[in-house]
């Protein structure tokens, strides 16, 4: 089972950025798919969450109207496009699997600075 992210780096406020998460090794489209993120010093916590068939999502307050989450079940892929980026969103953003087992990717770096 791999779960691979990538997409991060280092960005200005107001700008954006997608990642993307590429699994490998189970039934991607039976899985539910998250992004969580660490800050330095905080909790890991959700960001977004997308069913399935990708019918329902989930999002954080915080990040509500600016980021987006989706999947392509074909390409065995979920998303977080991020948009208005600000300080506060800089963290180690990692892809989640939810189902029977839940898989954790190791995690990419978004930081957002001037």
């Amino acid at each position: 089972v791999q779960l691979v992210e990538s997409g991060g780096g280092l960005v200005q406020p107001g700008g954006s950025l997608r990642l993307s998460c590429a699994a490998s090794g189970f039934t991607f489209s039976r899985y539910h798919m998250s992004w969580y993120r660490q800050a330095p010093g905080k909790e890991r916590e959700l960001v977004a969450r997308i069913t399935s068939a990708g019918g329902n999502t989930v999002y954080a307050d915080s990040v509500k109207g600016r980021f987006t989450i989706s999947r392509d079940n074909a390409k065995n892929t979920v998303y977080l496009q991020m948009n208005s980026l600000k300080s506060e969103d800089t963290a180690v953003y990692y892809c989640k699997a939810e189902w029977t087992w839940n898989y954790w990717g190791q995690g990419t770096q978004v930081t957002v600075s001037s």
